[in-house]
């Protein structure tokens, strides 16, 4: 028994949700799960196969990148996510996959668009693309420097992590985090299904309008506001 195998557990669960939900292929993809009273999280080991994988295959970090627990090394990503969990201390979970729509617009350069109430059910604004990185910090800790390009891109528009949970890097791919894994994991499978649709939209009409901001209000509070009465109380 280990102190962490609780979030090796959760960790371990939600990395197997990633090619079930479609959102890997290979080994494309990594979900961290957080224990912040002990300061380290869980996070998939570097290029192994998600039906290889074992809750005890996990490695545990801390929020410096140092390995703290495992035998395997942690995922190339490692540094992404200790950037965040040091800075966002609200979050449980993060999740970064090559899902292929998602990936298309940030190869792209491209925020997507709030173009329906599909959207508008999980944000109020379009989804935010960050910059391609800078050559020097390319050159620099790359892995590290790719959590600050995520926060200094949300900083820049006035957005908060706690109220958008997902990002496009530019050339790169997405980033999603939540309040737990399986929100992280969620809010991923959200974000490829709005770049799709948000793909086809554009196919169809060039010209498609951004949805109206009656519509964006009444989606997004009904969900999420104090009045909210989607589902069950």
């Amino acid at each position: 028994m280990s102190q962490y195998d609780h979030i090796k557990e959760s960790a371990y669960r939600a990395n197997l949700q990633l090619p079930k939900l479609g959102l890997v292929i290979f080994t494309f993809g990594n979900v961290s799960a957080v224990d912040r009273a002990l300061g380290v999280f869980a996070i998939k080991p570097s290029g192994v196969p998600y039906e290889d994988l074992r809750p005890d295959s996990m490695v545990i970090v801390d929020f410096n990148g140092k390995t703290v627990e495992g035998n395997l090394r942690p995922s190339s990503d490692t540094k992404t996510h200790a950037v965040l969990y040091k800075h966002w201390e609200k979050i449980g979970g993060i999740v970064h996959t090559h899902s292929t729509y998602a990936t298309a617009w940030a190869q792209a350069q491209r925020d997507i668009p709030i173009f329906g109430t599909t959207h508008a059910d999980h944000n109020t604004v379009d989804i935010p693309c960050a910059p391609p990185m800078a050559d020097d910090m390319i050159q620099g800790d790359y892995e590290f420097e790719t959590g600050y390009q995520i926060m200094k891109c949300l900083t820049e528009r006035k957005l908060s992590y706690e109220e958008i949970e997902m990002i496009l890097v530019g050339n790169h791919a997405p980033f999603t985090w939540g309040k737990t894994p399986e929100k992280a994991v969620y809010n991923s499978a959200v974000l490829e299904s709005i770049a799709q649709m948000a793909l086809y939209t554009e196919q169809i009409n060039p010209k498609a309008p951004r949805l109206k901001d009656s519509l964006i209000k009444k989606h997004f509070e009904r969900k999420h506001g104090p009045d909210s009465y989607y589902g069950q109380s």
